[in-house]
This record gives structure tokens, C-alpha cells and sequence, in this order.
């Protein structure tokens, strides 16, 4: 199994896998030339040390250099395909969850942004305050867990079911 550095499996569904594999694709190829273009443009300008638009493009470069470092380490190490609900039922990232959040119905994906890609489902870190209070627990288990404002919030686990993307 493939761990990120925090010791969290990252799931993607392949729609997301190929998604981001085709954005550092881009980033690698046609982005890092043009911005290689505009920092020759910019240092042909003269003095550096006042340059705006060379010290503009390359503080770009440090940002576009930085994300595909994190596309690539996202992609050696994400697990592809459905995350599963272990035999248990118990939870874990890639997993939708329904609660009754202090008496809301709540449905979410526990797991990550790049996971759920462009849909509009709402997604929770497992080391999120809530994700870690239901992470490895079971559709019918009470809980709570402690808010930002010092509060406990009750919850109780209504439904788990892989994420489908």
C-alpha cells in the first residue's frame, strides 16, 4: 500500500489519476518553456536587481517548479481505483460518509480535494478534527469531537460507501 509522508493513503479515482497526470503533463512541458521564454525576455531587459518582470517570472517558476514536485509525489504514492469499505464497515479515506452533525445530516467524502476532482461533493481531511473523530469507526457509532472554538460536537455515523468519483 502507498503512503504519503504522513502515513495517509491517498486515493484517486482513475478519472482523477489521469486528470492530474495530465496537468503535469502541461505544467512540465508547454508552461515551464513559455515561462522559461519570459525569464530570457525579461533577463535581456538589463540590471536584475530592478527587473519586476524578472523577479515576477521567476518567483512563477518557484511556484510552477513546487506544484509539479507535488503532482509528482501525489501520483508515485496515491492508491488508484475505489477506496474500499473494509469488511468491518469501518472507515477510511475515499469513503462518503453520511452523520447527524448536532443534528444536521451531513454527507461527505473523507479523504482529498484532488480525489473528488471537479465534483461539488463537499471533502474532509481524516486529519481534520471531524475526519479523525470518525476515521476507523462504523455507520451506527457515536462520537464527538473537539471544534476550532474549543465546543464538542456530537456525531453519530449514519452511512459509509466508497467513493465512486
Amino acid at each position: 500500500m502507498s503512503e504519503t509522508t504522513s502515513g495517509s493513503v491517498t486515493w484517486l479515482t482513475q478519472d482523477a489519476y489521469d486528470r492530474k497526470k495530465e496537468e503535469l503533463e502541461h505544467l512540465s512541458g508547454p508552461v515551464r518553456a513559455e515561462l522559461v521564454k519570459r525569464i530570457e525576455a525579461a533577463r535581456e531587459e538589463g540590471d536584475l536587481k530592478e527587473n519586476a518582470g524578472y523577479h515576477a517570472a521567476k518567483e512563477d517558476q518557484g511556484k510552477l517548479e513546487l506544484r509539479i514536485r507535488q503532482l509528482r509525489q501525489l501520483l508515485e504514492t496515491a492508491r488508484v481505483g475505489e477506496a474500499e469499505v473494509d469488511a468491518s464497515g469501518a472507515i477510511s479515506p475515499g469513503v462518503v460518509v453520511t452523520v447527524d452533525l448536532a443534528g444536521d445530516e451531513v454527507t461527505f467524502l473523507l479523504g482529498s480535494r484532488e480525489m473528488a476532482g471537479d465534483s461539488d461533493i463537499d471533502v474532509y481531511s481524516e486529519r481534520s478534527p471531524l475526519g479523525a473523530a470518525i476515521l476507523g469507526r462504523k455507520p451506527g457509532d457515536a462520537v464527538s469531537y473537539t471544534a476550532p472554538n474549543g465546543r464538542q460536537i456530537p456525531v453519530t455515523i449514519k452511512d459509509a460507501k466508497p467513493y465512486t468519483g
